[in-house]
């Protein structure tokens, strides 16, 4: 896996198994990438940390409109 950081900016979201979608929230994230699936890491508040798997495809598309951003 490789780690990259990243900024959410949009509506992003992941949906957990066969549940509702679930917002992403805006701003900084940590990315650990495999062939099949990116995931993404941030701090939800403080002290609590928020993780979601994307397959790639749903992320390539988040990144092509610019909803995940790269850091360089």
């Amino acid at each position: 896996m490789t780690v990259r950081k990243a900024t959410i900016h949009g509506h992003v979201t992941f949906t957990p198994g066969d549940g509702v979608p679930i917002t992403i929230p805006e701003g900084p994230v940590e990315l650990d990438e495999a062939e099949d699936s990116v995931t993404l890491g941030w701090e939800a508040e403080e002290g609590v940390v928020g993780s979601a798997a994307l397959p790639r495809l749903q992320y390539e598309q988040y990144l092509q409109a610019g909803k995940i951003r790269l850091s360089d």
